[in-house]
């Protein structure tokens, strides 16, 4: 139950090559907070596993209007005993043309712990590269093409964008930063369908499935499915992914300080 997998929700983005990344008013404000629910499914069984939070604050410095994008992820107290996470993802953008300044990680996952930093560069498009884990420190530096996003930026990159003209089969594609390689996938767009969340609510959506990265939690392939809401914010409610050892689903479960109302039935 990786925080990749969380962010990867609402990856679904289209990134052109030019000099200005984006223009256009935002769907969204300092201190909103969005809340997931994530059941893990083993066979016939289904647990809820951990909890993930995105919020937004504004951020003072540098130039432009930055803001501050938080992602934590963690397993419950009772599911620990299987798989223990405790994941933070800190990115901060300038809102203005979405632009990454700096990304700052620290991934828990079982036995495994890393920490992770990334500056970015525009002029040329650069990433400087920090990972700390169990055999040190190492640094790099990748030139990688305009508009590249890290995850959590471009999970809120996507609320920007009109998913509406898209036709079922259509391909977006990615340039993305993950775990301290330059990664070009992609989101595939199915079509639109009513979703019922746990609650009860039900929600027009968007149904989209990524390409994912191989790694400690992902068998790699076209193994996760998104339902994003169909109105302006574009916040997902409902996916499920399948994963090296069985699957997960992830549900939509609180949210406050949207600043658009969220349209449900």
């Amino acid at each position: 139950m990786s925080l990749l997998f969380w962010a990867a929700l609402i990856v679904v983005l289209n990134f052109q090559s030019q000099s200005q990344c984006f223009t256009g008013e935002l769907p969204f404000q300092p201190g909103e907070s969005i809340t997931y629910e994530a059941a893990y499914n083993w066979g016939i069984l289904w647990v809820n596993a951990g909890e993930v939070r995105f919020r937004t604050r504004a951020e003072s410095g540098g130039s432009g209007q930055l803001m501050h994008f938080e992602a934590t992820g963690s397993s419950y107290k009772y599911y620990d005993w299987f798989f223990k996470v405790r994941d933070s993802y800190q990115s901060v953008v300038n809102v203005q043309d979405f632009k990454p300044e700096y990304v700052k990680t620290h991934i828990r996952e079982g036995g495994y712990e890393a920490q992770n930093a990334y500056y970015f560069r525009h002029d040329p498009w650069l990433v400087y590269t920090e990972h700390t884990g169990s055999q040190g420190k190492k640094c790099d530096t990748l030139e990688v093409p305009e508009c590249t996003l890290d995850v959590i930026s471009a999970a809120y990159y996507v609320r920007c964008l009109n998913l509406d003209t898209l036709e079922p089969g259509d391909k977006i594609p990615l340039k993305l930063i993950i775990g301290g390689g330059y990664y070009e996938l992609f989101i595939r767009y199915l079509g639109r369908e009513q979703v019922t969340n746990r609650s009860g609510k039900k929600y027009s959506c968007h149904k989209l499935s990524a390409l994912v990265v191989e790694g400690t939690i992902f068998k790699g392939g076209e193994d996760l499915t998104v339902w994003v809401t169909a109105d302006k914010n574009k916040i997902p409610v409902m996916a499920e992914a399948k994963i090296l050892v069985g699957s997960v689903k992830a549900y939509l479960t609180s949210y406050e300080g949207l600043k658009l109302p969220l349209e449900a039935d």
